[in-house]
């Protein structure tokens, strides 16, 4: 690797990596730095005794997903290797799991919902989709419900059996802050949870395409980012290294960390910790109840330690070897940050004992558990961050820019890669901002 670099991409998550890919195929030299000792972020995957481990991302969406498509289809991956999921997400109330979480037959049968809060969602979803030009995903600011919180937006049944356990679970989001438009945006966008898809060969599958033939440098941590005049200076692994222009591709406070010039939006966007716990298992399970969901969301009002149950053998029978499961456990977002501190031994007792009420017989078919945790997990929509997003978008470009599913205020593998997207157009359009303008990074 040179010392004198074109762009430099700090983080070889999707959003480093796209972006990477876009500016090599427009005639850039890019060279990525990524800390851990693999790529993928937080879409990656382990391979453990014939079982295939998600760490991170677990699916994506037929629709509301067209950048993801775009590469997808580039690389000339066919539906085939994206397959459905085939099976809907289930909802836990009075003792059972109650399936159709978020699919139009939930409206009939109920989806653990009241008759009255089954109405309130008809007509929350349908005055959305009359205005459904303002919800944009490329905008989150920018729709009708301007910076009100998912709890002022929803309530009773509707926010404590649906929103909560759905934001908080997949998300790790504290709906008391948490804005309700950047969400609906999302749901409109990806529309029923029964069209959901995954990678057959892992959600690392594309990452590893889109790392081949880049020059990656893996285990090497950027302390820090310094704009300059021309360019930008990168410190990384004690060594120095000047490039005319630096992507920061990591989650928003680690740029923040990393960056001292950062803009205000950077510093305003917040994350939330994720934790899981991944159970490789002797025999398959079953949430109680039965039901053919591949996934049971559980709300904080019955359980403030448990978020959600996902059974990956349900997404894809090559996932484990014959007869085996796979369960992940998803932590409950008002725990997560104690969690951080926890030893692996701890944080999976905990969610291991907490889970056989859903899952019976999990602890006797249990072989081996896997735990993952990310202290930026996910992005969440603040009225903070939204009131500094419309100054962060509008900003000419920089010898500093930045990606990341933050940049959409978006928790998901879409707003990574359409973060890349916009990046690389930023990086066509011809510098003719000032040196106080490229400085402010």
């Amino acid at each position: 690797m040179s010392s004198d670099l074109d762009v430099a991409v700090v983080g070889a998550g999707v959003a480093g990596l796209a972006l990477a890919h876009r500016l090599r195929a427009a005639g850039r030299a890019v060279h990525v730095f990524e800390s851990a000792e693999h790529v993928g972020g937080r879409m990656a995957s382990l391979r453990r005794d014939g079982y295939l481990i998600d760490t991170g991302a677990e699916m994506i969406g037929s629709c509301g997903y067209p950048a993801m498509w775009r590469l997808i289809r580039e690389f000339g991956m066919s539906e085939v290797e994206v397959p459905a999921i085939g099976a809907d997400l289930a909802m836990w109330r009075e003792g059972r799991a109650h399936p159709h979480v978020g699919d139009p037959r939930g409206l009939l049968a109920g989806a653990a919902l009241s008759r009255v809060s089954r109405l309130a969602l008809v007509r929350l979803l349908g005055l959305a989709a009359l205005r459904r030009k303002e919800y944009d995903t490329d905008a989150p600011e920018a729709t009708p419900l301007g910076h009100r919180a998912i709890a002022d937006v929803t309530r009773g049944d509707l926010h404590d059996y649906l929103f909560q356990p759905l934001t908080g679970g997949f998300f790790g989001w504290d709906t008391e802050r948490a804005c309700a438009g950047p969400l609906l945006s999302h749901l409109l966008a990806v529309g029923p949870t029964s069209t959901f898809r995954t990678f057959r060969d892992g959600m690392d599958v594309l990452a590893r395409k889109l790392a081949e033939g880049v020059e990656i440098s893996t285990g090497v941590t950027v302390d820090e980012v310094v704009a300059t005049g021309s360019g930008a200076r990168v410190f990384a692994g004690g060594a120095v290294v000047n490039a005319r222009t630096v992507v920061l591709a990591v989650p928003a406070p680690v740029a923040a960390a990393v960056h001292a010039q950062a803009p205000d939006y950077v510093r305003a966007c917040e994350f939330r910790p994720m934790i899981k716990v991944i159970c490789l298992l002797g025999r398959p399970v079953a949430p109680a109840g039965g039901g053919q969901s591949f996934a049971l969301a559980v709300p904080t009002v019955e359980n403030p330690e448990l978020a959600g149950i996902v059974l990956d053998d349900r997404k894809h029978p090559g996932r484990v070897p014959p007869e085996r499961g796979l369960v992940t456990l998803v932590a409950g977002p008002s725990v997560s940050a104690e969690l951080l501190s926890a030893t692996d031994g701890e944080i999976a007792a905990t969610l291991t004992e907490q889970a056989e009420r859903y899952v019976p017989g999990l602890a006797d078919a249990l072989r081996a558990t896997v735990v993952t945790r990310f202290r930026h997990g996910l992005p969440m929509p603040t009225p903070a961050a939204m009131a500094a997003r419309p100054d962060f978008v509008r900003r000419p470009p920089s010898t500093v820019e930045y990606a990341g599913d933050w940049w959409l205020l978006r928790p998901s593998s879409e707003a990574a890669v359409r973060s890349a997207e916009l990046v690389a157009e930023r990086l066509a359009v011809p510098r003719t901002a000032g040196v106080s303008a490229v400085a402010r990074g």
